[in-house]
């Protein structure tokens, strides 16, 4: 078995693959949106700018008279809480979180994996064509067709690997 078949058959490099890919998906939309939000928020910044004044002035009276008047109310309230909870809920408490943390990390790592596949197979269909381009030129055009059907049959390779249900069982060893 070579390195390059090694390291397509081993999930972590697809998941990085995936996570690699989904990286630059996310950073390609940035700019759009950026330009989108900026503009949005100096407008609403000089429509609401007087009025939001206005309004700090007014809330800030009354949030002094709810501060003072809730003050007692939070105190006997954490009193009344302290008291209902339990010491024995917090481990079971704490191990459901930790389950459920660990099924959605799972869960995004198989897409990122899933993801990567994708992208490293077809980076190698990518690959394998280029090879056989560069190699048709230095040979000179009597090896053209040769060169166009492997390149064909390369690509034709790599999308059975990102779709045979062997690679699946690779992918649940890995």
């Amino acid at each position: 078995m070579t390195l390059a078949s090694t390291f397509r058959d081993n999930k972590a490099v697809y998941t990085l693959a995936g996570a690699g890919d989904f990286a630059v998906e996310k950073l390609r939309e940035v700019p759009e949106q950026a330009g989108k939000v900026q503009g949005e928020a100096r407008r609403n910044v000089d429509k609401y700018r007087g009025e939001a004044r206005k309004a700090v002035d007014r809330y800030r009276v009354q949030a002094r008279r709810n501060v003072d008047k809730y003050r007692g109310e939070a105190r006997d309230n954490v009193a009344r809480i302290q008291d209902k909870i339990e010491v024995k809920d917090i481990p079971g408490a704490a191990v459901a979180y930790a389950t459920h943390f660990g099924t959605r990390a799972v869960g995004f790592i198989d897409e990122l994996a899933e993801r990567g596949k994708k992208v490293v197979h077809r980076t190698a269909a990518e690959v394998a064509e280029s090879a056989e381009g560069v190699a048709a030129v230095s040979a000179g055009d009597a090896r053209k067709p040769a060169s166009k059907a492997k390149a064909g049959q390369a690509r034709k390779t790599a999308q059975e690997q990102t779709k045979s249900p062997a690679s699946a069982g690779n992918k649940k060893n890995s």
